[in-house]
């Protein structure tokens, strides 16, 4: 037995915890307000695939978490914002594999603060918080940036995640997901934040299928993130994919009383807990396109459900 930041691990291969999981149940979900219109909603229960590390936040993970282990890196180091739900997975993935973790957290001027209950979690599982700012945050993905960053985290020779786990490996793992649904849906929907799960889930359906995004962030500059990931990724564009802008609702982690309505509806309907940041309006806006006539009576439409509250 060792011990790790306080805590006793157990004696047990970390890489199991990496293993394939069985694919996620993809579930019925009999709703009038796609029924009507003649298409067939079916829910990608991906919040199920693993127990800590739900849905794409596992899938982009693991093999950047293999890559740290087979590396000998010391330490993990990734970034997000105060709400970030990739913090969270890094820091219960480092207190799983006993790798210290480190979050570079967007914002200094939250240094001192009482955390909220996102941070919170990340530190109550052994992560070190770090917060800078905003400027420089925006920049760390220039090399001089990132290694002032790193540095000034204490995260020296540490493996880098970046932000939203969004990177080649990522995408690799994102695959699976798109070959889990193949021949399952002609349309298969999933909310983005840094692109990176759409971008690999297109990759991994088939000819005849269409993967659609739908972006919980303003600004319309996902396409060439996307398109710039699958060059690092697949050497080129893979896939049929296209992005749903206009649902943000007001931007990243803003819930309003319809949309929180909207939600909570749901999962009276369904029984299915929806998470709110990125599920709910991944939800709403399929409920909207569909009421809009964008897809075609016989279509069989899948939203993959990447979160849990």
């Amino acid at each position: 037995m060792s011990a790790h930041n306080g805590r006793v691990n157990s004696p047990v291969d970390p890489r199991s915890l990496l293993l394939p999981r069985p694919p996620s149940p993809l579930v019925e979900a009999s709703d009038e307000r796609f029924e009507r219109y003649g298409v067939r909603l079916v829910l990608k229960r991906d919040d199920l695939v693993h127990p800590e590390l739900p849905g794409n936040k596992w899938r982009k993970l693991a093999p950047n978490l293999r890559a740290a282990l087979d590396g000998g890196f010391p330490a993990l180091v990734t970034f997000g914002g105060a709400y970030s739900n990739h913090l969270r997975a890094t820091a219960a993935a480092g207190r799983l594999l006993g790798l210290p973790t480190v979050g570079v957290v967007r914002g200094d001027e939250l240094a001192g603060r009482p955390l909220n209950p996102s941070l919170a979690r990340c530190a109550a599982d052994g992560m070190r918080l770090h917060f800078t700012s905003r400027s420089h945050y925006r920049r760390k993905a220039e090399p001089d940036i990132l290694a002032r960053l790193l540095a000034a985290a204490g995260a020296e020779g540490a493996y880098v995640i970046p932000e939203g786990g969004s990177n080649a490996l990522a995408l690799t793992g994102c695959a699976e997901l798109g070959r889990e649904l193949r021949g399952a849906a002609d349309v298969v929907a999933v909310a983005c934040g840094t692109g990176g799960t759409l971008a690999g889930l297109a990759a991994g359906l088939g000819p005849a299928q269409r993967a659609w995004g739908v972006p919980v962030l303003a600004g319309g500059f996902l396409a060439a993130e996307i398109r710039s990931l699958q060059e690092a990724a697949f050497a080129g564009p893979v896939g049929d994919w296209t992005l749903a802008e206009g649902f943000d609702h007001g931007g990243y982690a803003k819930v309003p009383a319809e949309l929180e309505a909207f939600a909570a509806d749901f999962e009276r309907r369904h029984g299915v807990p929806i998470e709110r940041v990125y599920v709910a309006k991944l939800l709403w806006a399929l409920t909207a396109l569909t009421e809009s006539g964008t897809f075609p009576p016989g279509t069989t439409l899948a939203a993959v459900v990447t979160g849990r509250p």
